[in-house]
């Protein structure tokens, strides 16, 4: 229950969040392309209430994260942690142009809106609340960018408050789990493996290496391990309960009449531990070295498989303890807590020595679709959250 004054911040916050996720929305931060426009919004919100603000860049210097401090650093800091890449979006599926703000029937339609622009608003919005009296711990906000194309942000942000000796107690990270408490998360392992062959012409076979064809008794190598993944796994706190294995996409070859010399299969996988990781990438490996690669070389020398790593994304272990989980339950006021089959940054931050609880607004059922939306309970049930804790941090 909120009282009156509560009732009225809510109202404001809001407010503002629907404009600031109106303008999120707008950038178009796909994976893998500048992000720089939505940093420097983001920069501009923050700064000017006195909050401290570090970049760091990726090699290119077209993307970058965001680290912002409100508060002096005691090493006891909660971190409000997103995302700022978003899915690529057709425009001819969507109903409307995906990256601009739609608002009908108590929802904001938009790529990102709920994967996870929405709850990087809400954090916006909330800032110059926890800008509006001291706290007694600083309050820090991460974006990061490429969480999508293997969490290639979030370890350079990780990096960095190792070098400057940041500490914190916790970080909540704001993915779409309709507010729900989420304890811990499958990994996310991301392969494309090239075949090169040998081209030749269709009516004589053996002249050639068909790469095509090397590509499929790979994949069958997978379908095995996948099943092998399926006997042994038992870890009831996921659904499904084992290490799931998928072949998203295969493409080589010219035609029909031509033996094909080029071809790439992309696959993942989502361990539930690491040793399920080594056990698919040992396998493979031993499988291609010790048959399937001899069988190209002797048709051609300079023929080869390369598996090239996308991402390998470590997993977030449930633990019996959480400060981060247990905070969250009671700013919520709800003490369920929930696993989820899909990757996140969250073991990135656990690993890092931070307790770390993944919370925030919208449905996953939602993420990546076409008219992706969030609604408004989901936007407000957020900031709810957000004004529990900074009442709790100037207690």
């Amino acid at each position: 229950m909120i009282n009156y004054m509560q009732k009225n911040t809510l109202d404001n916050l809001f407010s503002e969040t629907l404009k600031i996720l109106k303008d999120l929305i707008s950038f178009k931060t796909i994976s893998g392309e500048n992000n720089l426009e939505f940093i420097d919004y983001c920069e501009k919100k923050l700064k000017p209430l006195g909050a401290s603000v570090v970049k760091t860049h990726n090699k290119d210097k077209i993307q970058a994260n965001l680290f912002s401090t409100i508060g002096n650093d005691n090493g006891k800091g909660i971190i409000l942690s997103g995302h700022t890449d978003v899915v690529p979006a057709t425009l001819s599926d969507w109903t409307y142009d995906p990256f601009i703000a739609r608002d009908k029937d108590n929802k904001i339609f938009g790529r990102g809106a709920c994967d996870m622009k929405g709850f990087i608003a809400c954090t916006l919005a909330a800032a110059p609340l926890f800008a509006s009296q001291k706290l007694n711990s600083p309050i820090h906000f991460s974006y990061t960018f490429d969480e999508e194309t293997g969490c290639l942000g979030a370890p350079l942000v990780l990096k960095d408050l190792k070098k400057r000796n940041i500490k914190a107690s916790a970080c909540i990270i704001g993915e779409p789990t309709s507010m729900k408490v989420i304890t811990a998360n499958k990994g996310y392992n991301e392969y494309i493996t090239h075949f090169t062959g040998l081209s030749g012409h269709a009516s004589n076979p053996n002249s050639g290496v068909n790469a095509i064809e090397c590509a499929i008794e790979y994949s069958n190598k997978l379908l095995e391990l996948r099943n092998e993944l399926r006997r042994i796994g038992n870890e009831k706190i996921f659904s499904p309960e084992y290490t799931t294995l998928q072949i998203g996409k295969i493409s080589g070859g010219i035609g029909a009449n031509v033996i094909a010399d080029q071809c790439s299969l992309e696959w993942e996988v989502r361990p539930i531990n690491k040793k399920d990781s080594d056990f698919v990438n040992k396998s493979i490996e031993k499988f291609t070295s010790d048959i399937l690669l001899p069988k190209i070389k002797k048709n051609n020398p300079k023929g080869s498989i390369d598996k090239v790593i996308i991402g390998e994304v470590v997993g977030f272990d449930k633990e019996e303890s959480s400060y981060a989980a247990n905070l969250v339950c009671n700013l919520i006021g709800d003490n369920s807590k929930n696993t989820m089959p899909f990757g996140t940054e969250a073991g990135l931050f656990q690993n890092a020595g931070i307790s770390t609880v993944i919370c925030g607004p919208g449905s996953i059922e939602q993420a990546h679709t076409i008219d992706e939306y969030i609604t408004y309970d989901q936007l407000k049930n957020c900031l709810k959250m957000l004004i529990s804790l900074q009442k709790k941090m100037v207690q």
